[in-house]
């Protein structure tokens, strides 16, 4: 029987059911959401999969999981996250990070204190792709210029968030956009060029906020920013070579071996370093790789219950159409997130549903891609109980909720995406099956 053919099972969604329970309910009893390791959750899920379906033995459930995690997709993305991690780390130890920060904050023009540090924001998340990373180099930097220009605090984070939140969602070696483009199967660049559009007039849209409600003050940047520019320059060449088209991998260790040649050409390490700096960037990815692993486990036996044919058929009856559907993906991508306040998780999560909607309703995986990262992003840079939110309020003392009337690129994001969607012409009609 053809798989559009057989009748989808509620029943086989207990798993991603329980690990929501789980998840959500130790959050709000504990009133930390991520009190509750997310890998454990998945292991519990696993488990409650595994006790599923008597009729099909365990030596055949381990057969339809190994099929599952022997996926192309699922290695690549995998392989290219620990490849991400060891250029992540090798660039990070040479100083890149710095530099790059110092560079962003050097040529600041005076009166647009506030739109700059969206500005270098956006320009750090690019280039190192990771939300977190930026937030922790720059908030610091945010609240001294608050305090030196009298501008609310709130606003200046906030301003670093959303520039955070823009590099997160396109760059090149982010996490999310690995996830994304290896669970709908396109290229990246790709996915970067139909992404990019969508979002550049919500980037417009809020550099102009920041400079309307922070007009006519000027500011001294307080102490020394040095930066060389060599260390810049290996994540400028990975941004150019993904852009450019080459392969991942090899842009990676592209990246990576020119990282190293400037920390050692720099004295940032020693030339006997090397490794253990590799081995500690690649170690940081370990989680959401397990991660990974452990969802293409549970997601293959959800398939082979019935587990996914069941939400299409939902979201079958439900909706019309590509726009229907696009619809549809932006709202599984939207609601994931929401549960598991992590966008990357939430990718690999709804990744494989979104995959099978866009088959049906034949939207281009570059499309899919773009709207399962777009989504996952909106909801990510707006959660008060979310990483982002959390540590940017850690390390300012606001509160998130201070902090989020000023998160305005998220939510221009989300619109200009919805908007895409709705005004996009219909060029095919959908797939009918059964």
């Amino acid at each position: 029987m053809n798989r559009n053919e057989e009748k989808g099972r509620l029943i086989a969604l207990l798993p991603i059911g329980i690990f929501l329970l789980i998840f959500l309910g130790v959050g709000w009893l504990t009133g930390d959401f991520y009190r509750m390791p997310a890998i454990v959750g998945f292991l519990i899920a696993l488990v409650v999969a595994f006790c599923q379906n008597p009729k099909l033995s365990f030596a055949d459930k381990i057969q339809v999981i190994s099929k599952g995690v022997g996926n192309e997709n699922i290695v690549t993305m995998c392989l290219i996250f620990l490849s991400a991690g060891a250029f992540s780390g090798a660039v990070t130890r040479a100083g890149g990070m710095e530099s790059t920060v110092n560079l962003g904050l050097s040529i600041l023009p005076a009166g647009v204190a506030v739109a700059g540090l969206f500005l270098v924001g956006c320009f750090i998340s690019l280039s190192m792709g990771t939300s977190m990373g930026t937030i922790a180099a720059l908030t610091p930097i945010a609240v001294g210029i608050s305090e030196k220009t009298g501008f609310s605090m709130a606003i200046c984070v906030g301003a670093v968030v959303c520039g955070a939140m823009f590099g997160d969602n396109l760059s090149m070696i982010s996490d999310t956009t690995i996830a994304a483009v290896k669970t709908q199967g396109c290229e990246m660049k790709d996915k970067y060029k139909a992404n990019f559009f969508i979002v550049l007039p919500a980037a417009v849209l809020t550099l102009l906020f920041f400079v309307a409600i922070t007009w006519g003050k000027n500011y001294v940047l307080p102490g020394e920013h040095p930066y060389q520019v060599i260390r810049v320059l290996p994540y400028l060449g990975v941004l150019a070579g993904a852009l450019l088209g080459f392969n991942v991998f090899l842009v990676l260790l592209f990246g990576t071996a020119f990282s190293l040649v400037v920390g050692v050409g720099t004295g940032a390490f020693a030339v006997s370093e090397i490794f253990t700096v590799i081995g500690e960037g690649v170690t940081g990815m370990y989680d959401i790789t397990v991660i990974s692993l452990i969802v293409a486990c549970i997601v293959s036996l959800v398939r082979e219950y019935g587990g996914i044919q069941c939400i299409i058929q939902f979201i079958k009856r439900r909706i019309r159409g590509k726009k229907g559907a696009e619809m549809g993906i932006a709202a599984l991508a939207a609601l994931v997130d929401l549960c598991t306040a992590n966008n990357t998780v939430a990718i690999v999560i709804a990744g494989p549903i979104a995959k099978e909607i866009s088959d049906v309703y034949e939207i281009s995986p570059k499309r899919s891609a773009s709207l399962l990262d777009i989504f996952t992003s909106v909801c990510q840079g707006l959660i008060p109980y979310g990483a982002q939110l959390l540590s940017a309020s850690s390390l300012s003392g606001l509160t998130p909720f201070e902090i989020m009337p000023y998160l305005v690129y998220p939510v221009l994001m989300g619109i200009s995406a919805l908007l895409f969607i709705l005004l996009r012409k219909n060029d095919k009609k959908p797939v009918q099956s059964g």
